[in-house]
């Protein structure tokens, strides 16, 4: 059994993906926990609702398309984190610095507590402001998150864990294959019983720069003309129908890529800054390392338009991003890997280099020369706010995140290039469309580009148009609204203590909201396992939150009402049992871990560094020992005092000190090194750090900047879906991930290539559910141990073969016929059986209709067991047995073959084999070898052998093939 059902971008314009895929025995498998720019918390209801019931989870790419709700989901559905969650390596270090990036950049994405949980709060003034926001996650919790996903390799088979509350998996397999588009992007192939599933949503055939091609032909250096056999005809095929309409760009990769640095040439040259918004993770390795080598290449050419121009990469985490990638070269094409190891040999010089600058490490794939990384807003607007030098005109390229422009540097940089029409943003995206009332600015935009382009035939022309940029901001709750979301969070953390009983602990902790009931929770384990193992009704909790900080009533408090509740000095234990008998009497347990108990180094300092270490506490208060700075953060500027004999001690903050680059030493063309960026001081972290809520601002800005789309995203086309759809010969094949338009035009033009009836095809809408079970119907059968004694097991790659004919019996269940292994007895055996079965079996076929079990004749349970034939029946089948050849013969194995045996063999052309230029070996698309010969001897070595080359050949395809006898 397998039934599909898509919880998000089904028949959509929006881009988020998330799946479920419900497998036998009511396993759940989601893939993707995607999310797009709106951050709709309501659009995560249905997958909350799922949580309980999913068994593991996969992730596909490093984008927010596919990643950007996991840290959401970790920190508010409390079983989230206890399923176990399996993704490439890739995925999980850039997925890290995309959601740290992400909550990073925009409070929008921590959500608001939706209207209709707040509304059980039982306080008068309804009038409140309802956009309050939930707690975002911490980098530090975000870390946590993704250490625990399970690491996988590409091309690994893998039998996962379930979750604890998971039925059993009963051999489950799931196996990764690169699937292009992004850094460990994944095609996942999903193997139970007869079901073998492959899900492919974002995918890409073509090779990049930096991302090898999908590995349906073998990934890159494949070539092949059939999809590997692993991923070929599937039971259930899940494609995205994105770009189904999308027609291929003639000239491909490299025209592609001239059309981006021709548009940036020309921008440039006229003094204009070019904005390219991106991703943080994942497409923009692709532009970052295409725009780097066009500025070497030009840096040799004096009359380069580009060598005055200046390279920027804005991300708030994009040393982070560029640090995993340089570890990760084994990830990305060929080529990257060849060049590295070309410049680390020092065998060539690197790209664009010039007679005497600095060769070796720092010229490598990503270690950057001309590309400047800035990861702070002040960096940004200093580099938009510099003045031209001499009067002259020097051109700014700025790759930023996010691609969507409603988060991420790329919104600020925008407006600030917006009214100035000498300026110009190159959209690499097909922008997705999360609310029809609220489009992304980028989505925004390519609209307007899209009717400049209908209208006039222009990619690039002038426009005066206004655009609201909305800005979101975080306010501390005061007053009425601080009394509401503190009765909400009592409630919620009285029905996570009473409904869940454990779990962990996801709600703000009493620091953040000022709630002194709160401060009681870690007096005692004992006494919050007494608190969790109570019964209480969720209704009557919901009513009984009225008060200022009450989330327990005094009943429920018991006894320990004498330590959490003020001025109560007396407890009636009359006719109480267990513990509420006893005065309670917190007991806190000793700190230790496997080495014995903790130790507090500030417990053993000596005199003067005590001294040192206090007044270094007291200016991290403030500034100096001003007491009216008291819980004020220390400006940038503003240094502690050191002492006259430990200065060097006293100020713990530590220094600043960062390379131009990650690690990396970065030679600017004009041989200068720019230091003004570095002295800019850290962005300063959020004051507001308690609860808060979500402001909006609106200004509304005149557009006058160049607006240009190249087609960066990395997504197959409708060649490549109408080239390998019909390779793979799904037997049903389930569209998502595309807007309706494309997704019933591809599955228009699936019925036309391939053959009527051959192929199911299901367009689902989300929420919904269809049934793409396999259609076969199985039967256990057993085999007569007189029948086992006779199989001849013939080894194909690791493979245990043998023909089997044998005669189909019914026989009692838990019973077998008589073990003697005489012919003669199961002659009679036979014949006995006949005498009392009412239906004709004395057929010479080795075959019989279908026996379902437990069809005996007398009403006693039976079993199909398949046992020896009778000497009679033997002779009739044995004459029309047919030997058989067992086994895939790959050509280049055959290649590899024929090359040890002294022979030259070569491909000539997709799927044709020459050896020793007289004999041709074809291999057809379905899986038929054909061997040509022209006849003609060859002089000398072993073709001139007895039999010849063609001879050889055949030798060798027989030796590779299991030929299995007829019995």
């Amino acid at each position: 059994m397998f039934t599909f059902s898509p919880l998000l971008g089904a028949l959509s314009e929006s881009s988020a993906s998330q799946s479920i895929l419900e497998l036998d025995g009511g396993i759940k498998i989601l893939v993707g926990v995607g999310w797009d720019e709106s951050f709709d918390i309501a659009k995560l209801k249905e997958l909350e609702k799922q949580v309980p019931t999913l068994s593991l989870i996969l992730l596909t790419h490093a984008t927010t398309e596919h990643i950007a709700a996991f840290a959401h989901c970790c920190k508010h559905f409390p079983l989230f984190t206890r399923i176990p969650v399996y993704a490439t390596s890739p995925i999980i270090g850039l997925g890290r610095t995309l959601i740290q990036d992400l909550y990073a950049s925009t409070p929008a994405a921590a959500t608001t507590i939706p209207s209709s949980a707040l509304d059980g709060v039982s306080y008068s003034d309804r009038d409140a402001s309802s956009d309050f926001l939930l707690q975002a996650p911490t980098p530090d919790e975000i870390a946590t998150y993704f250490s625990l996903i399970h690491p996988l390799k590409y091309s690994q088979p893998h039998q996962p864990l379930g979750s604890p509350f998971s039925p059993p998996l009963n051999g489950l397999t799931v196996t990764a294959y690169n699937s292009g588009h992004t850094l460990g992007g994944t095609i996942w192939h999903i193997q139970h019983g007869l079901e073998s599933i492959v899900y492919a949503v974002d995918w890409n055939q073509g090779r990049e720069n930096v991302y090898a091609g999908a590995a349906w032909l073998g990934g890159a250096g494949g070539g092949g003309a059939e999809v590997i056999e692993q991923l070929r005809k599937p039971t259930a095929l899940v494609c995205s129908s994105r770009g189904g309409e999308k027609p291929s760009l003639s000239g491909g990769r490299s025209k592609r890529d001239e059309q981006l640095v021709d548009k940036v040439r020309s921008c440039v040259a006229k003094g204009g800054t070019v904005l390219i918004p991106t991703d943080s993770s994942a497409r923009v390795l692709e532009l970052a390392y295409l725009l780097e080598h066009a500025w070497r290449s030009e840096a040799s050419s004096s009359d380069g338009k580009l060598n005055a121009a200046k390279l920027y990469l804005a991300g708030r985490n994009v040393h982070s991003v560029m640090r995993y990638a340089r570890s990760m070269l084994e990830w990305m094409d060929d080529s990257i890997v060849r060049e590295f190891e070309a410049v680390a040999d020092g065998s060539r010089k690197p790209n664009g280099a010039a007679d005497g600058t600095k060769q070796g490490k720092d010229a490598g794939p990503f270690d950057f020369r001309y590309l400047r990384l800035l990861d702070r807003k002040g960096q940004v607007d200093k580099v938009l706010s510099r003045d031209n030098d001499g009067g002259s005109l020097v051109g700014r390229v700025i790759i930023a995140s996010d691609a969507s422009l409603e988060w991420g540097f790329s919104k600020s940089v925008l407006k600030q290039l917006a009214q100035d029409p000498t300026n110009m943003v190159i959209l690499t995206e097909y922008p997705s469309l999360a609310s029809a009332s609220h489009p992304s600015l980028a989505r925004t935009l390519w609209t307007w580009w899209k009717d400049r382009q209908e209208n006039e035939g222009e990619a690039t022309s002038d426009i005066s148009r206004d655009l609201d940029f909305v800005e979101s901001s975080k306010q501390a709750l005061e007053g009425n609204d601080l009394v509401r979301y503190q009765q909400w969070l009592a409630q919620q953390r009285q029905l996570q203590t009473t409904l869940q009983g454990g779990g962990v602990v996801t709600l703000e902790t009493s620091g953040d909201v000022g709630d002194d009931v709160s401060e009681s929770s870690s007096e005692s384990e004992d006494s919050e396992d007494e608190q969790q193992g109570r019964a209480l009704n969720a209704a009557t909790t919901l009513g009984q939150v009225g008060r200022k900080k009450a989330a327990l009533t005094d009943e429920d408090l018991g006894v320990n009402i004498l330590l959490k509740k003020k001025g109560v000095y007396h407890f009636d234990i009359r006719e109480k049992k267990g513990r509420d008998r006893m005065f309670p009497h917190p007991v806190r347990r000793r700190r230790d871990d496997e080495y014995g108990d903790v130790i507090r180094p500030e417990d053993f300092l000596r005199a003067e560094e005590r001294e040192d270490g206090d007044g270094v506490d007291m200016d991290h208060l403030g500034k100096g020992d001003s007491h009216d700075n008291l819980g004020k953060k220390r400006k940038w500027d503003d240094v502690a005092p050191t002492s006259k004999n430990h200065g060097a001690h006293a100020n713990k903050r530590p220094t600043l000190a960062r390379s131009i680059t990650d690690e990396i030493q970065m030679s600017l063309p004009d041989g200068a090194v720019d230091d003004e960026l570095d002295a800019i001081p850290d962005d300063p972290d959020d004051v507001v750090n308690g609860p808060s809520k979500l402001v909006m601002t609106t200004e509304r800005i005149t557009v006058k900047i160049q607006i240009d789309f190249v087609d960066f995203a990395g997504i197959h086309d409708k060649r490549s879906l109408h080239m390998l759809i019909p390779l793979i010969q799904p037997r049903k094949l389930i569209l998502v991930g595309g807007s309706s338009e494309d997704t019933m035009t591809l599955a228009s033009d699936c019925k036309k290539l391939m053959a009527e009836g051959s192929l199911d095809i299901y367009t689902p809408n989300t929420g919904t559910t269809v049934d793409a079970s396999v259609d076969t119907n199985a039967w256990v059968v057993k085999l007569a141990p007189t029948l086992v004694k006779q199989l001849k097991w013939q080894s194909v790659r690791g493979l245990s073969i043998a023909t089997v004919t044998g005669r189909l019996l019914a026989a009692p269940k838990h019973q077998h016929p008589a073990r003697n292994g005489d012919e003669d007895t199961a002659n009679k055996r036979i014949k006995t059986e006949d005498s009392h079965s009412q239906s004709p079996s004395q057929s010479p076929s080795a075959e019989t209709p279908d026996l379902p079990p437990g069809s005996g004749g007398s009403g006693i349970p039976a079993e199909p067991v398949l046992d020896v034939l009778p000497m009679n029946m033997a002779a009739a089948t044995r004459s029309v047995a047919q030997p058989l050849h067992v086994g895939d013969l790959r050509l280049a194995d055959l290649r590899k073959a024929m090359q040890q045996a002294g022979h030259t063999a070569e491909f000539r052309g997709e799927g044709t084999l020459l050896v020793d230029g007289s004999v041709v070996v074809r291999k057809t698309a379905t899986g038929r070898i054909d061997v040509e010969s022209i006849g003609l001897p060859v002089a000398g070595g072993p073709a001139g052998q007895f039999g010849g080359t063609f001879y050889a050949v055949k030798r060798t395809i027989y030796e590779n093939l299991a030929v299995v006898a007829g019995a």
